[in-house]
């Protein structure tokens, strides 16, 4: 009898062991996946608010795109993760829901302008700062409305110059910035050239190439696999990616497959019109739809 106890309290003590192993499992396994799903703590009204992250665990997603907080006219961004104690937090809170931070974003540029704010430099070092202290590797950079190229081609000079400079910031802080432009694959690839820098990519958005007209699977291999670090995955609002006749995700992939890129595929919109704010009807909607398509088996 005590033989038999003995056989089953050790059986016990390795189930409980296994138990305990199992979150490290899923997370190496996670780490090791080809396309991961993220979604953006301002897309979900959670803008710099660290109950993006239970609200990203809730959706199903494997990470977060962080804000750096509004700009407007400030000398910088109101980025609250420039205190440590909260950063402190995030990180903890993330560790624990088996979260990841993609990526960190400059989305006060989306009407702000890159080209013209005299303290740009000081905006993209708190940024680079922040991703350095949370170990995040991808930087988001739109050029938004003031800084459309298509519409306003004698910004271009400019632009370059201070990309240049915003690449050797980023070689130094061990990162990378991608860039969201209104040009086609052929006119980014060439700002990449002239820009000649490493540490500057092309963050890809489906929904850019959709509304223009362009071939999304064309565009992607246009760019190229090195010239592309990560991917908004989704298109304007209206319906859910799963309903939407204009993506082909499954050729998407295909596409992706055979370029031999890996990375994040962050989703931004794709907002089912008759519900737009119904964050978790919407986002978990796409999140799953994205995991069904990029994560099958």
């Amino acid at each position: 009898m005590q033989y038999q106890n003995r056989k089953t309290f050790i059986k016990h003590l390795a189930l409980i062991g296994g138990s305990l192993m199992l979150p490290d499992v899923l997370l190496a396994a996670s780490s090791k996946r080809r396309y991961k799903v993220a979604v953006i703590d301002l897309m979900i009204l959670k803008r710099q608010k660290l109950s993006a992250l239970e609200l990203t665990s809730e959706i199903g997603a494997d990470g977060l795109e962080i804000d750096m907080g509004g700009l407007g006219d400030r000398e910088t961004f109101d980025n609250k993760l420039a205190d440590p104690a909260i950063r402190a937090q995030y990180l903890e809170k993330a560790n624990a829901l088996h979260l990841e931070f993609c990526s960190l974003a400059m989305t006060g540029f989306y009407a702000q302008s890159f080209a013209k704010r005299p303290t740009y430099q000081k905006m993209l070092q708190d940024c680079l700062d922040t991703a350095r202290a949370m170990k995040i590797k991808v930087i988001f950079l739109p050029l938004g409305v003031q800084g459309d190229l298509v519409k306003n081609p004698e910004l271009r000079a400019p632009i370059v110059e201070r990309l240049k400079v915003a690449g050797k910031m980023a070689a130094k802080a061990g990162v990378v910035i991608g860039i969201e432009t209104s040009l086609d694959a052929k006119g980014e690839l060439q700002l990449l050239k002239e820009i000649n820098c490493k540490h500057i990519k092309s963050y890809f958005n489906f929904s850019n190439a959709i509304k223009n007209g362009r071939d999304l699977n064309q565009e992607l291999k246009i760019l190229g696999r090195k010239n592309i670090i990560q991917v908004h995955a989704t298109n304007e609002d209206g319906v859910w990616l799963e309903n939407d006749p204009k993506i082909d995700l499954k050729k998407v992939k295909q596409t992706l497959d055979e370029m031999g890129w890996s990375g994040w595929l962050v989703i931004e919109r794709s907002r089912d019109a008759k519900q737009p704010t119904n964050v978790k009807y919407n986002f978990t909607a796409n999140t799953k739809y994205l995991k069904s398509i990029f994560q099958a088996g």
